[in-house]
């Protein structure tokens, strides 16, 4: 299935996103795409729903965040081969994780507006990994079950915040607001059957700045499932950033970043695309 969540910034209801792009609309069944709705026995009973006899949503409204209730989001850096080498970064031991507010979270259309002062604002398409149920120390061959499924992230990066503003800051330079667009959609687990053989890019201006798979991740997404289970409990609707390929502003020679007025499109294979409008300081 693809879930989605639609309607206005704080008003959104849960949906089902067909083959065709239509919505169904699936807030008589739940609330919305968050809890126990994520869990196997949550996703089962949405399966079992005949798509036709739900609500047809009309017109094209926005979409929100794909997943309601996030109580946290968690972020590894330096998870790619040839991202650290592009940013001559040393290759780590162990997943290296950080924490991205909450308050960051976005929808896959909506602008990314740069935060006051800002300098050197950066893209990273990265695969997002949405827990469907408690992981709190669980073995690398269980982290699959407690996952509700995958979506595009953008784990949009202010990297004088991060770097310059009082040595290696990752929480400080990727909190702002607007800087976790997540969707368009959530895709279940079902419908990726390795997460580790997906193509991921990102377009700025229509220029192709990055073009990776996710098979060249340094940690894969069930050893950072597990791996993080050992520091903090992971909880239904918690959101993974898995890290990014190489391509980003910062990598390239000389360093380019965003500006207002920039567009953004990103995407990953059989999980979608996102579209940005880069606007000027809050």
């Amino acid at each position: 299935m693809r879930l989605v969540r639609y309607g206005e910034k704080g008003q959104e209801k849960p949906g089902l996103y067909e083959a065709d792009g239509h919505i169904r609309d699936l807030s008589g069944i739940v609330d919305d795409v968050a809890g126990e709705v994520l869990s196997a026995a949550g996703l089962a009973k949405l399966n079992a729903f005949d798509p036709k006899r739900l609500p047809l949503v009309e017109g094209k409204p926005r979409l929100g965040p794909c997943v309601a209730g996030v109580g946290k989001v968690v972020g590894v850096a330096i998870n790619y081969r040839l991202h650290g080498a592009e940013t001559g970064s040393k290759q780590p031991t162990e997943p290296t994780l950080f924490l991205k507010a909450t308050s960051a979270i976005t929808g896959p259309y909506d602008d990314i507006v740069m935060p006051k002062n800002s300098e050197k604002t950066d893209w990273e398409v990265e695969l997002g990994v949405i827990i469907g149920s408690r992981a709190k120390n669980i073995a690398e061959k269980d982290a699959a079950d407690h996952i509700a499924g995958y979506c595009v992230l953008d784990d949009v990066s202010e990297r004088a915040f991060q770097l310059e503003r009082g040595g290696q800051q990752h929480t400080k330079g990727k909190s702002a607001d607007t800087f976790c667009p997540l969707g368009p959609y959530l895709v279940t687990r079902d419908e990726v059957p390795d997460p580790q053989k997906l193509k991921l890019w990102t377009d700025v201006n229509g220029e192709r700045m990055q073009d990776g798979s996710t098979a060249d991740m340094l940690f894969s997404v069930a050893k950072l499932v597990a791996y993080i289970s050992e520091f903090m409990t992971l909880e239904p609707g918690d959101v993974i950033a898995t890290g990014t390929p190489d391509g980003v502003g910062r990598g390239r020679n000389p360093p380019l970043y965003l500006r207002a007025g920039d567009k953004i499109e990103l995407g990953i294979d059989g999980l979608g695309t996102q579209r940005h409008l880069v606007t000027g300081t809050d």
